[in-house]
């Protein structure tokens, strides 16, 4: 199979372009981090700016769940399309999404699922090659967790049912 890779849009933007300075300022903003939960989210809600914005905010967030690091192998990331006007959502046809920090896998299989879930989902990668909102968490889920895919979602104008159909399609997986 053929390796199909999303570059990244706003590395040297919204965070460092650079892998040493990337790790250490992600590692440093995790460690400075004090949120602690009784049992693991299900769902975390993060902000999606530069990380010199938000990234404090994003490692509260992350940090809450590493103590169950090792149990969770796929990860959905849903966030707003800002550049591309998008009537529905969009998953990626590439199968990687490169950060300065390495590789991270698309679950293709769960990404085709959804699909068939609803006509209001639509495998294309323009909604996702200049998208910030999802790539800025990368670098924290690649420092937090291990082995893991992501299920990349763009989301468009799309009412509400809509992204609630796709959320039940992939809620409560094991290792989700």
């Amino acid at each position: 199979m053929q390796v199909s890779v999303r570059e990244p849009a706003v590395a040297g933007v919204f965070y460092d372009d650079q892998p040493e300075r990337l790790m250490h300022s992600v590692d440093h903003m995790l460690a400075s981090a004090s949120s602690e939960v009784p049992v693991c989210p299900g769902a975390l809600i993060v902000p999606h700016a530069g990380l010199r914005y938000s990234g404090p905010i994003a490692a509260e967030a992350y940090h809450a769940i590493l103590p169950w690091a090792e149990r969770i192998r796929r990860v959905v990331l849903l966030g707003p399309s800002h550049r591309v006007p998008l009537q529905g959502m969009a998953v990626p046809k590439a199968s990687v999404f490169r950060t300065p920090l390495g590789v991270v896998p698309v679950d293709q299989t769960a990404c085709q699922r959804l699909l068939g879930t609803s006509p209001a989902v639509m495998a294309h990668d323009l909604p996702h090659r200049f998208e910030h909102c999802l790539e800025v968490q990368l670098p924290f889920l690649q420092r937090v967790l291990t082995d893991f895919s992501v299920v990349p979602v763009v989301v468009g104008e799309t009412p509400a049912e809509e992204v609630a159909a796709i959320i039940q399609r992939v809620w409560g997986a094991a290792g989700t």
